[in-house]
């Protein structure tokens, strides 16, 4: 990675929704009219998250010794303070500045009050028992000198969510949707809360006036993203729900082919959500399930909504309403105290409930949340459950795909010929007239052979 003295960079890690708003960074630092700023659009999720975080930066100020440093998102907002110590870093901006083009500017003045006010959200954050006892420590405060590179508001005190205004991505026919940020549920494992702030939802107007948008630039396909989307609307002055604008949303954009949702809580899913599943096409037949665990004991520990039987029970009901229905899910392999039947509950859910799309994610402590207090296992013992989790949700994809031999699918074309179907399996699409394929088209295609983890058509 280098930056010459007019390119600008941005670096993301983390989330769909940090890469959505990375497009946002994008155009802010365009319209600064800075030059030669690499920007860290940075994740907090696990420690091992800002350690990747912390080598990217330092190789990056090697490579690039005149280029002016910004980290920001969920790490940035968090701690700033441990930003601002790094000599490497020149400025470092909270998840509410870093859309703003006047955040980028070199002019911009910093109030006189920041390091207080910085030092006072962090105090905040001690009571809040977010950070361990040392952390405490007044060594680790901000000075004048390096308050002055902080641009950090309390993430706390933000009400309104102002929606992203990226109308197109480039190269790309999905376009992904910021329709809520932030959270109000306060999972033992997780510290994004406090990056993220409380759940705040972008009104239904603003959401419709986008989707027009994206739709004339000319994506066939809507992703609606954020941090608890399953929780929309409960903040608005006249409150809605995610079905109610979902069904609202695909009657007033009718160009809209297809609604996608980036990842759902099976614990605030309502009935309508199913009958709008059940009476609009256009709303896909997938979706990302955030489940952590398969079992209850560790679910409990988690502070999750939900039981195992709420996801098996989810997943058999949408797919009695769309037999074509596939499920993805999120799954955290060695939480705190796990033994070893639990790990085979958590197993035993990805055939159970047919879950084809795994993202596995070995337990990693992150310091400050009421896991990292609890009973830690072996890294040797968590490396081994992702391992095996992993393999698990491989073989069930493997599964699914071989039933698909011979099935016709609608399949967008994304680019290098390659598409999703409607359920969000992946198509190779083999054609003597490449030439003639067109992103963006949808194919009806006969599936006719699997490759790896692809399905391989011929057009």
């Amino acid at each position: 990675m280098t930056a010459d003295e007019t390119d600008n960079k941005i670096i993301t890690f983390g989330c769909r929704l940090n890469a959505f708003e990375s497009e946002a960074i994008k155009k802010a630092v365009a319209e600064s009219g800075e030059k030669n700023l690499i920007v860290f659009n940075s994740c907090a999720v696990t420690s091992q998250a800002e350690k990747d975080l912390r080598s990217s930066i330092r190789k990056a100020r090697k490579e690039n010794p005149h280029a002016k440093i910004v980290v920001t998102g969920c790490a940035a907002q968090i701690d700033p303070q441990k930003y601002a110590k790094m000599t490497e870093i020149d400025l470092v901006l909270g998840n509410v500045e870093k859309s703003s083009s006047k955040s980028y500017k070199s002019d911009f003045k910093i109030t006189k009050n920041s390091a207080k006010n910085v030092n006072e959200n962090l105090e905040i954050l001690h009571k809040d028992a977010i950070f361990d006892n040392h952390q405490k420590s007044k060594n680790n405060f901000i000075t004048d000198e390096e308050h002055s590179k902080i641009k950090v508001n309390d993430i706390m005190s933000v009400r309104d969510t102002a929606p992203q205004l990226v109308s197109y991505f480039e190269n790309q026919t999905r376009a992904f949707l910021e329709i809520q940020n932030g959270c109000n549920h306060r999972c033992t494992f997780c510290i994004i809360p406090y990056g993220r702030g409380n759940s705040r939802s972008v009104p239904l107007g603003e959401i419709v006036k986008q989707s027009q948008k994206m739709v004339e630039a000319g994506h066939k396909e809507i992703v609606l993203t954020g941090v608890d989307i399953s929780d929309y609307g409960k903040d608005l002055p006249i409150p809605i729900t995610l079905s109610q604008m979902i069904r609202r949303l695909l009657k007033a954009v009718p160009e809209l082919v297809r609604l996608r949702l980036s990842s759902v809580d099976v614990a605030e899913i309502d009935e309508e959500f199913f009958e709008i599943l059940a009476s609009e096409t256009r709303l896909m037949p997938y979706l990302h399930l955030s489940v952590q665990a398969g079992d209850d004991k560790i679910l409990k520990q988690m502070k999750r909504r939900h039981n195992r039987q709420n996801i098996l029970d989810f997943c058999e009901k949408a797919r009695k309403i769309r037999p074509e229905m596939t499920f993805g899910a999120d799954i955290i392999a060695g939480f705190p105290t796990e033994n070893d039947a639990m790990f085979q509950n958590s197993l035993s859910l990805i055939s159970e409930a047919d879950l084809i799309f795994t993202h596995i994610f070995p337990y990693s402590s992150r310091e400050g949340t009421p896991a990292s207090k609890m009973p830690q296992l072996e890294q040797k013992i968590i490396k081994e459950r992702a391992k095996i989790l992993r393999e698990a949700g491989s073989a069930q994809l493997q599964k699914y795909l071989q039933k698909q031999i011979g099935h016709e699918f609608e399949v967008l074309l994304e680019k290098n010929n390659l598409g999703k179907t409607r359920n969000f399996l992946d198509v190779e699409i083999i054609s003597d007239e490449k030439n003639k394929l067109q992103k963006g088209n949808i194919y009806l295609l006969k599936i006719n052979k699997i490759k790896n983890n692809l399905l391989i058509a011929n057009q």
